[in-house]
């Protein structure tokens, strides 16, 4: 083969990059995979029965996929339990442009929160555009009330993540800003663009200095509905949810690897979540991602690729409700002395792929970055663009390391449609988009592997 950077390079690297492709939309198993997690192992918040299912199917999948190891790192995972059905019911006075006076709401509780257990809340509803508002209206306003906060994402944001990074934090700490006020109880409007029926769970977090009040997200159409009587009416609402902490179990990050020929202790991770809420199947979030990073492992197995750098694909667990599967890894890893070369992770849905995003130390980023970028030519006609800026939850406790952490791009517009929702099932997921994801992911790692970053 001739020597790095010549044109003869350039065109066997672009022929590989085809073959790659070809493989992944021809012979993948990916979707068969998500199948079976989406079906056999839906809700699989960690702690829970279905997440240990999916534990032991992704390591026996790992089993056949021709790695130099395979094993289980156990962390410590907080668990919570959402309980019976939840219920917030409105009712409200003489507002004629309604038949009835009472409705029920699209609920569902936010992990974490408290439940009502059996005395339900009822108070009456305050409408809040944020935390801020809460403060500038104060106790003698919140006091006794039901917070409602209805922020939308905003919709001019053409990069849906940042639309969601700007309203997501009312859902987090609105909660503990209403019971700092005195406030009794919170609703949040859905984390969505979408006007539909459907709420979105999340986490929420209580600070331990005030009270804590039952947390639930209301469905976009509720939302709406709901604003819209608060303007002429007093609304008595009355919530009931049984929801409670589960306190710590022990579970696992499935991680496979494959030893380096010529450069094992650089090592590239693969990786997605493995744990998803508890409503839906999880097939974007982050099913997907999951089958992305085995699909990964397959395609260079497929086309006979043989890494010169240590690749480990990771399913990293709890993710969703505290992330202690990235800090686990990221913490065994540095008290063993390993180097991250680069960290991908997947963990944006499984849509057609758009590019990837790079995220560093401020010592490597820059050098980094603009190696990357001169592989942009060859990914290019494939749709996908490089860019700085974040790269994954799982992957972020890695950047004392010093490596390159990048984060799979796929095209964001529907993604917080079924982002954890009940409709996230494997029917939204496009078998064709899936593969492209792994095609570009492995294209990526492919570059990283055979020429480094110096």
């Amino acid at each position: 083969m001739a020597l790095r950077g010549t044109s003869q390079d350039q065109d066997f690297d672009a022929l590989f990059i085809k073959d790659i492709h070809d493989y992944a939309l021809t012979e993948s198993s990916m979707y068969d995979w998500l199948a079976y997690l989406t079906t056999e192992c839906k809700g699989r918040l960690a702690g829970s029965d279905n997440a240990e299912k999916a534990v032991a199917y992704t390591k026996s999948i790992m089993d056949t996929l021709h790695f130099s190891s395979t094993s289980l790192q156990p962390c410590t995972v907080n668990k919570w339990d959402r309980g019976d059905k939840e219920s917030v019911r409105i009712n409200w006075g003489d507002y004629t442009r309604y038949e009835d006076q009472y409705r029920q709401l699209n609920v569902l509780s936010l992990g974490n929160s408290v439940g009502t257990g059996d005395d339900p809340v009822t108070a009456e509803v305050i409408e809040v555009q944020g935390l801020d508002d809460v403060e500038a209206l104060g106790r003698e306003k919140i006091e006794g009330k039901i917070v409602f906060y209805n922020r939308a994402m905003d919709p001019t944001q053409l990069r849906t993540f940042n639309a969601y990074g700007g309203a997501v934090d009312q859902r987090v700490h609105g909660a503990s800003k209403a019971a700092e006020y005195g406030g009794v109880g919170a609703i949040v409007r859905s984390m969505t663009l979408r006007e539909d029926d459907h709420p979105h769970t999340g986490t929420m977090v209580y600070k331990e200095e005030f009270a804590k009040v039952p947390n639930l997200a209301i469905s976009t159409n509720d939302a709406n509905f709901l604003s819209e009587i608060l303007i002429g009416e007093k609304v008595m609402m009355t919530i009931e949810n049984d929801c409670k902490p589960g306190g710590e179990a022990i579970s696992y990050n499935v991680i496979g690897e494959i030893i380096g020929s010529e450069y094992p202790d650089e090592i590239i991770v693969i990786g997605g979540h493995l744990d998803a809420w508890d409503v839906g199947a999880g097939a974007h979030d982050d099913g997907a991602g999951c089958v992305h990073s085995l699909g990964v492992i397959e395609i260079l197995n497929g086309v006979g690729y043989k890494p010169k750098r240590t690749i480990r694909c990771v399913m990293f667990m709890n993710e969703e409700n505290g992330l202690a599967g990235g800090k686990e890894y990221a913490r065994v890893s540095n008290e063993k002395g390993e180097y991250h070369l680069a960290a991908l992770e997947s963990d944006a849905g499984g849509f057609v792929p758009r590019g990837f995003s790079f995220d560093g130390h401020t010592d490597v980023l820059k050098p980094f970055y603009a190696r990357v970028s001169k592989w942009l030519p060859l990914l290019e006609s494939y749709g996908l663009y490089f860019t700085t800026g974040g790269s994954g939850a799982d992957i972020g406790p890695l950047k004392s390391q010093k490596g390159l952490l990048i984060g799979l791009r796929p095209d964001s517009q529907r993604y917080f449609d079924y982002h954890h929702t009940t409709i996230d099932q494997l029917d939204a997921v496009n078998k064709r988009e899936l593969e492209l994801g792994a095609a570009a992911m492995t294209s990526l790692i492919y570059l990283i592997d055979k020429y480094g970053l110096e």
